[in-house]
């Protein structure tokens, strides 16, 4: 990144420098803000209760309306949770003006809205290995249901169950967890949406199951509808037996295929070089 300066905008503020030059850079409440820390009083709800909404999203082609950043989708999930717990919807065009200027700086962007409104977005870069995990696949844990999600069809600033169910199956020397439901249902993983391939099509859980729809689940639902290639099941112990390859998505890693998935009872097996992979990124690059 060429060394350069970012100034506030309509401010006589000096300019901040760009993040190779400092160690953190964010936008908080219609100001960009250089910093390691953020202010709160001792009685906000985000600090006592985790009471915030956010999504996050790569930046594709350094622009916010990019088919795949899917701008747009973003802020309808977030303006979806806000209005269904009553809270403040934020400024529109300070929240892409903050967007825009952390987008110079990072491909991906968490963008965190607060029950009054007030809008924090913090930038960061695309994992080292996603290129290996996308190519060779992963391995993830089955998770216990003590782990499940509050809220399950809102992003909300709770996600500390799907933290420490991450955290369990990174000691396990797995990347990744897969939530499950009283059933032993799998869900979704502790990032993402969960995909499977069997008999020349593609399934993935229910929003109706509990789990997060997701942006990136719902633009492949969107185009695998039109090829008459998708079911909408649950994942029942039984049926994750039958795919011949299953994988994660979300808006940062894209797809990236599950070869391994412990359990209690031990090691379920797939394959991460089936050419449906191939089949699937070809529906992403047309989208």
């Amino acid at each position: 990144m060429p060394n350069a300066q970012c100034p506030l905008p309509h401010s006589s503020t000096p300019p901040l420098l760009i993040p190779s030059e400092v160690t953190t850079i964010y936008w908080y409440n219609g100001k960009l803000i250089q910093s390691q820390t953020i202010e709160l009083t001792i009685d906000d709800p985000a600090l006592l209760y985790g009471a915030t909404v956010f999504t996050t999203l790569r930046v594709y082609g350094n622009s916010l309306d990019h088919r795949l950043t899917n701008w747009q989708a973003h802020c309808d999930r977030l303006k979806f949770s806000l209005k269904t717990f009553g809270w403040l919807l934020p400024d529109e065009v300070r929240l892409r003006q903050g967007a825009e200027l952390i987008m110079a700086h990072f491909p991906v962007l968490r963008i965190t809205v607060f029950p009054d409104g007030r809008e924090w977005i913090v930038g960061r870069f695309l994992p080292k290995d996603l290129m290996d995990k996308q190519n060779n696949g992963i391995v993830s844990s089955l998770s216990s249901l003590a782990y499940s999600r509050s809220l399950p069809t809102h992003k909300t600033g709770n996600y500390l169950s799907a933290w420490l169910a991450r955290n369990r199956a990174q000691k396990l020397d797995a990347q990744e967890a897969i939530l499950v439901d009283a059933l032993g249902n799998w869900l979704e993983t502790s990032t993402g949406n969960l995909w499977g391939w069997r008999d020349g099509c593609w399934w993935t859980p229910p929003v109706s199951a509990g789990i997060l729809p997701g942006v990136m689940r719902d633009q492949l639902i969107d185009w695998l509808q039109n090829q008459q290639q998708v079911k909408e099941e649950p994942w029942t112990p039984e049926l994750v037996k039958e795919f011949d390859a299953i994988a994660y998505c979300n808006s940062v890693v894209e797809i990236v295929p599950i070869h391994t998935v412990i359990q209690p009872t031990g090691s379920l097996q797939y394959n991460p070089k089936h050419p449906c992979f191939q089949q699937l990124r070809g529906f992403l690059l047309a989208l």
